[in-house]
């Protein structure tokens, strides 16, 4: 009974990170809004590959690596705020080609995007994303192994327990952010217009947190 409590606090705590706004929630949102429903879930799906990994890390041991050299955070926290200031210009970049005119037939728009990406790229980036993403290590490092206790058995079976709420959680937070934008991309692509305004507010979000993420390193400890 204790250790289901204890996995009840483990979800509460994961799902109360994962619906606070973030990178990964907004590279899903802008990945739905400018590829469609299709590329939103691959988007899902890399992010829950980066979180599965993250609990990989923690279990085997990188959070203490980290706690005995903690200028690896900070290189760790610049490299993901440089990767997604990039992921953010690539959106900001997005335009409209003079014969931006909706399709009879499919009922979309022709909104030549900058940050349109093939599927495989999406999964690549979301999950580059989710590996980098500076609010994912903090959790490793100051909750994670909080949750790792010896007496509850093996260490890789805990670990594996907490990598499954925190993918089923992602699945079903970002999963349903990625169905719900999915019905609006039929309305922006209507409007050329606005789905390059969207996609470029989605990509100054993800420059003013990284740049956010950038001085709070610089800043003195």
């Amino acid at each position: 009974m204790e250790q289901v409590s204890h996995l009840w606090l483990y979800f509460l705590m994961v799902f109360g990170i994962i619906v606070l706004p973030g990178m990964d929630m907004a590279f899903v949102l802008a990945s739905t809004l400018t590829g469609g429903r299709k590329a939103g879930m691959f988007a899902v799906a890399g992010i829950v590959v980066g979180g599965i990994c993250h609990v990989a890390a923690g279990a085997l041991g990188i959070g203490l690596l980290f706690r005995l050299v903690p200028a690896l955070v900070d290189v760790m926290l610049v490299a993901g705020a440089l990767y997604i200031a990039w992921i953010g210009v690539s959106l900001m970049r997005a335009v409209v080609p003079d014969d931006a005119e909706p399709d009879p037939e499919s009922g979309t728009g022709n909104v030549a995007m900058a940050a349109r990406r093939s599927s495989w790229d999406t999964f690549r980036q979301a999950a580059f994303t989710c590996l980098l993403n500076p609010k994912a290590y903090l959790f490793m490092l100051a909750i994670f192994p909080q949750f790792l206790r010896i007496e509850y058995g093996p260490v890789w079976i805990q670990a594996m327990a907490l990598g499954a709420i925190t993918a089923l959680t992602q699945i079903a937070v970002y999963g349903g952010l990625a169905f719900a934008a999915g019905s609006t991309r039929g309305w922006l692509a209507q409007r050329p217009a606005a789905a390059v305004w969207t996609a470029r507010l989605v990509g100054g979000m993800l420059l003013v947190g990284a740049l956010i993420t950038v001085v709070g390193v610089m800043r003195p400890h």
